[in-house]
C-alpha cells in the first residue's frame, strides 16, 4: 500500500488510521499496539516539524514480505532532519532532569525491530521494520 497525504496539516489521526487499517498490519493486539505507538510518534514528528507552515506532504508506504517482515516507510520533503542522529535520552533520569525531545524516536527504536533514516533526492525517508 502506498498513499500520499497532501497537505498534512491537521491530518495526524487520518494518517495513523490509514496505516493501521492497511491489510499488511498484523492482527496481534501486542504487535498492533507497538506498531501504532511507533507510527504515532514518527507521524507526529513529521506533521509538527517537517514543514514550518504545515503545508507539505508525506508519502506512506507499507509492505510485508514473504517472511512476514513489515516495512513502513514515511517520506517527506520537509526540513532535512535525521532523528536517529540524536543520542537516546537517559531514561534513568526523572522527567524534570531529562532534556526535552528525543523520547518519541527512542520509543520507535524500542518498539520496532529496525529503524533507519536516509536523506535521498531531497527527501527525508524514515523506514521502520517489524517482524510479524
Amino acid at each position: 500500500m502506498e498513499k500520499r497525504f497532501d497537505p498534512i496539516k491537521d491530518k495526524t489521526a487520518e494518517i495513523i488510521e490509514c496505516i493501521m487499517s492497511a491489510p499488511e498490519i498484523p492482527d496481534s493486539d501486542d504487535l498492533r499496539f507497538n506498531i501504532r505507538l511507533a507510527v504515532e510518534e514518527a507521524t507526529e514528528n513529521i506533521v509538527q516539524y517537517a514543514y514550518a507552515e504545515g503545508e507539505g506532504y508525506v508519502i506512506v508506504k507499507i509492505e510485508k514480505d514473504a517472511n512476514n517482515k513489515l516495512t513502513i516507510t514515511l517520506r517527506d520533503e520537509g526540513v532535512p532532519f535525521n532523528p536517529l542522529a540524536k543520542d537516546d535520552p537517559d531514561i534513568t533520569l526523572s522527567a524534570e532532569e531529562r532534556q526535552i525531545g528525543g523520547l518519541g524516536i527512542f520509543l520507535c527504536k524500542q518498539l520496532m525491530d529496525k529503524v533507519t533514516y536516509v536523506f535521498e533526492k531531497g527527501c527525508n525517508v524514515l523506514i521502520m521494520e517489524k517482524e510479524c
